[in-house]
């Protein structure tokens, strides 16, 4: 994505020293993180290492245990319901649901079931499908739509309030490759044109290295964060996960120093920006 992060004002998310536990599981520890505004990161790890509550804390839908979160200077709680698009995962949606694509769109306007759309919400919802690519869609009941044409659908609601913070948990899971292009075309042209900045939980590193500014890597605590060209080495996948396969390898910068990237044991990048990082690596050697 090519807009570049905003100079000075607000950052997106601040977190200091973030814990979240359920019960005696510790989902995430000590996390510390400055992500500024404008941004696109890509939420990388292994299954299990706190990515989704990352999203689910910063939305507002999961208390922190420990440490504290603000969301553009506020707290994810008291944040307007406008500043935040929310994209879910389309594996996880109910298709059956008796609605319309317009209706869904419109849903992302009222934060509750629509029931009949106003006039200003139609034409609203409308301008979010065509923005997408998606307008001849608008009457068309969600069972009938591919996945790809309801990521689309979905990614209308997310942006239908112009947010300046647009979250998605696994943009590209359970999409073609086709529509995952779409998919990252329409977000691109989004952050081109509207400045706004983006969390994506990603498992595809090749997406994360070309369409993000920032990577965080989690595995319960901060493994890393950086730009894609500095986090994306083996070493720092290799303390995440454990293994470094052969198409994960291909991002790896010989000429990067693991000391220029802010991980659980060193400084490096985030001293030279000033910016809070994170600390994590549950499958370190």
């Amino acid at each position: 994505m090519s807009a570049a992060p905003a100079v000075g004002g607000t950052p997106a998310v601040v977190c200091e020293h973030l814990g979240v536990r359920f019960g005696d599981f510790e989902a995430l520890r000590d996390v510390t993180v400055t992500i500024p505004d404008g941004a696109v990161l890509a939420i990388l790890g292994p299954n299990g290492s706190g990515k989704s509550t990352f999203l689910k804390v910063v939305l507002g839908l999961t208390a922190p245990s420990a440490g504290r979160v603000s969301v553009f200077g506020t707290p994810p709680s008291a944040v307007p319901p406008g500043w935040i698009g929310y994209v879910p995962q389309v594996k996880t949606l109910d298709r059956t649901f008796p609605a319309l694509a317009l209706e869904l769109v419109g849903n992302g306007l009222r934060r509750g079931w629509p029931g009949r759309l106003t006039e200003d919400e139609r034409r609203r919802a409308g301008e979010a499908l065509a923005q997408v690519g998606a307008q001849h869609l608008a009457d068309r009941p969600l069972g009938r739509l591919s996945g790809g044409e309801l990521q689309r659908v979905y990614l209308a609601r997310g942006l239908v309030r112009r947010p300046k913070l647009v979250v998605l948990d696994e943009p590209a899971s359970g999409i073609d490759a086709a529509g995952e292009a779409d998919m990252y075309r329409l977000l691109d042209a989004y952050h081109r044109a509207s400045g706004a900045a983006m969390l994506m939980v990603t498992h595809d590193w090749e997406a994360a290295y070309h369409h993000a500014t920032h990577v965080l890597v989690l595995s319960g605590r901060l493994v890393a964060f950086g730009p894609p060209s500095e986090v994306l080495t083996d070493n720092v996948m290799r303390r995440a996960f454990g293994h470094v396969d052969h198409d994960h390898a291909m991002h790896v910068h010989e000429h990067v120093h693991d000391e220029d990237v802010t991980c659980d044991h060193g400084h490096g990048a985030a001293a030279h920006d000033e910016r809070p990082r994170e600390g994590d690596g549950a499958h370190h050697a």
